[in-house]
């Protein structure tokens, strides 16, 4: 687009050059060779180029305008990504500190993912929010498919969903809605510690009859990379009907006056517990490594956008100027003739 100092003087020229043509049209030449071929004879400009001289700076306009947003968009995605990056670190290290609690209790109980039950839970962690690339997504497509798995063994198996976490439920409500049995939300308002999973863990267990409970989460494996795993585990009457699991029991003294019974199923709401807390620390390091990723990636691209839409203003602002000149140059040959 033309300065402020060059714009005014091509206005009165313009204006000097309409003059000069409506007096050239009046004199009788529009007869001769019509209106149009008049003008475009003395002026050597097409009719597209003989608009007003403010039609051609909308473009412009609407190239500033996405400029802006685009810039407004990189600056968040960029406090977006610092922001994930300070909150990495630290739920990286209780994530890697609580793999500890759970790991002896698989060895113990065992872990039996091709366990034939009746009653199955299936507890989906995902997050309460967005913009974490596909975690979300990839934990309700393996809660969808164990379900579909546990259909295939019978019309009369009683499968229901647990959901943790606000995304989890906004996909699985949309064809299963009938089938979520519990729902825990902003789980993550405040830092996660053992107290809030083992009181869900509880709660879990106290509201639902189950067999056995399989949990769907991501492990983190790096910033760019993580595991979808499920972790199953059985219930006390299930366990004590596991000769394996009692034998290596029976291994161990009991003291006090607690039966096996008793013993298993203190051991077996623990186990739960433990890997409750380990699953949402586990998938909220996924999260966040996801979210710097994903962060990373949009302001790359916010990035090129920018320099694709910077190439496209130049470009548009220096055949404005070009063209202007033109005009003022037609517009003094038109004067001088």
């Amino acid at each position: 687009m033309a300065s402020g100092s060059a714009r005014p003087g091509g206005t009165r020229l313009a204006k000097l050059l309409y003059g000069n043509v409506n007096s050239y049209l009046s004199s009788g030449a529009a007869g001769i060779n019509g209106g149009g071929a008049v003008w475009g004879s003395t002026t050597g400009l097409s009719s597209a180029e003989l608009a007003p001289f403010g039609a051609r700076s909308a473009s412009g306009q609407i190239v500033r305008n996405r400029m802006k947003s685009v810039k407004s968009i990189q600056k968040i995605t960029k406090a977006m990504k610092m922001v994930a990056a300070s909150k990495l670190r630290n739920v990286q290290v209780k994530a890697e500190n609580s793999r500890g609690l759970w790991q002896p209790f698989t060895a113990l109980l065992g872990d039996a993912p091709a366990t034939k039950v009746d009653k199955k839970l299936i507890v989906t962690i995902s997050s309460d929010k967005g913009l974490c690339g596909g975690i979300n997504s990839t934990v309700v497509k393996y809660s969808r498919a164990l379900f579909r798995l546990n259909g295939l063994d019978g019309p009369d198996k009683d499968v229901k969903y647990v959901i943790v976490g606000e995304k989890g439920k906004a996909q699985l409500q949309r064809d299963s809605k009938k089938l979520i049995g519990m729902y825990f939300g902003e789980t993550q308002k405040s830092s996660i510690c053992f107290t809030q999973c083992s009181m869900m863990a509880d709660e879990i267990i106290k509201s639902n009859e189950y067999d056995a409970i399989q949990m769907v989460y991501n492990k983190f494996n790096s910033v760019v990379s993580f595991q979808p795993t499920v972790a199953t585990m059985l219930s006390p009457q299930l366990l004590l009907g596991d000769q394996e699991v009692t034998g290596d029991l029976d291994a161990y003294e009991i003291e006090g006056s607690d039966t096996k019974e008793e013993v298993l199923q203190n051991l077996s709401e623990f186990q739960f517990a433990c890997t409750m807390y380990n699953a949402m620390l586990e998938n909220a390091t996924s999260e966040m490594g996801a979210r710097m990723s994903a962060m990373e990636n949009s302001t790359r691209n916010a990035s090129d956008m920018l320099d694709r839409l910077t190439l496209t203003y130049n470009r548009s602002r220096q055949a404005s100027i070009t063209t202007e000149l033109i005009e003022i140059i037609s517009g003094a040959a038109a004067l001088e003739g």
